[in-house]
């Protein structure tokens, strides 16, 4: 705790941390409907199409103070009708007891300067049970308890991921992450990581119209060009990741039925091109939102972690990356984090 202690006298090792929520649907900040309908507005069937104004939303996500720039991980179990960019859960209305988010995650380690993160989500190998969640809920009362996403029977093969995604800074904007996944089903499954990085859009909302981008100079690598982000680049040593690109707009199409005037690559692009096949990222690989995607297969009862699954960093600089990545890659994880990699915890 003494390096700690020193970097807590330093206030730009908390530039960077966990300041991106895990839910921005169905939040009154974002309701711009005629009748002040905030639960239906922007809610999380078209949430994956949605523009934020007021803050972001995602799985183990990370930001600037000012959150210019987001990052958190998607996952896909190529099963799901949708990529799990976000967590699943009921409005108020929807459920019986109000609003609840219905998954199964536990934060596991952060130091008060960010300088370490830690945390596990627990992904289904089969299909998430949306309809059945939404369906159940609806049909109890109050005077009855909820239907939880365990109550679906889900996890009751152990058909599941536990995926335990890590941060840990080498610097104040050198942050590397860490997805270690582990199938603790009795069968092979596959699973596709998507680490994700995107611009939150403030420049449709009359501050200015500016908008930082990010391209690709070669696969398993996204810069980063923002005027006000010291972070430029995002690695992965996953070199056969594939790097995707859209922009951080409204489906208007979509949401509310505007014929687009030209090409555009919306915020739901990747999620189509992920799970339809549709040519919905530019191919000229730049965008204000972009992903790498690592698929891959987790065999029964295996633990994969870096290399080869993601071992990757956001970085100001590309000085001695293969460096800090391999001692990231190579850092022994404290007793108590091995017992807990290795219990269910359900």
């Amino acid at each position: 705790m003494i390096a700690e202690k020193q970097r807590l006298e330093d206030i730009n090792w908390k530039n960077w941390g966990p300041y991106v929520s895990n839910r921005q649907w169905g939040n009154v900040r974002e309701d711009y409907s005629p009748n002040g309908n905030a639960w239906h507005f922007a809610n999380h069937n078209n949430a994956e199409s949605y523009a934020y104004r007021w803050g972001e939303e995602g799985i183990a996500g990370i930001s600037d103070t000012k959150q210019l720039l987001c990052f958190s991980l998607s996952f896909w179990n190529k099963k799901d009708k949708m990529v799990k960019e976000r967590f699943f859960g009921l409005s108020n209305p929807q459920g019986n007891h109000g609003e609840d988010i219905k998954e199964i995650f536990y934060y596991l380690d952060n130091t008060p300067t960010h300088s370490y993160m830690k945390m596990v989500y627990k992904y289904p190998i089969n299909e998430f049970p949306y309809d059945d969640i939404l369906s159940e809920n609806a049909r109890r009362n109050k005077k009855q308890p909820e239907y939880e996403v365990f109550d679906t029977g889900v996890f009751d093969q152990d058909e599941y991921f536990d995926i335990f995604i890590e941060y840990c800074k080498a610097d104040y904007h050198d942050i590397l992450v860490r997805v270690t996944v582990c199938n603790r089903s009795g069968q092979d499954a596959p699973i596709v990581v998507i680490p994700t990085a995107w611009f939150r859009n403030n420049w449709k909302w009359g501050y200015n119209d500016y908008k930082g981008q990010m391209t690709a100079s070669h696969e398993g690598c996204i810069d980063v060009d923002h005027d006000s982000i010291d972070i430029k680049k995002i690695y992965s040593r996953n070199i056969n990741a594939e790097s995707v690109f859209c922009e951080n707009e409204t489906n208007t199409p979509k949401l509310q039925g505007i014929e687009a005037s030209e090409k555009e690559y919306y915020k739901d692009g990747i999620n189509n091109y992920i799970i339809h096949k549709t040519p919905t990222v530019n191919p000229e690989k730049r965008g204000t939102k972009a992903a790498l995607l690592v698929d891959e297969t987790i065999n029964a009862g295996e633990f994969k972690t870096t290399p080869p699954l993601i071992s990757g960093c956001l970085r100001k600089t590309s000085m001695i990356l293969s460096k800090i990545l391999r001692k990231f890659s190579q850092r022994e994880l404290p007793k108590r984090m091995n017992s807990i990699m290795k219990s269910k915890m359900m």
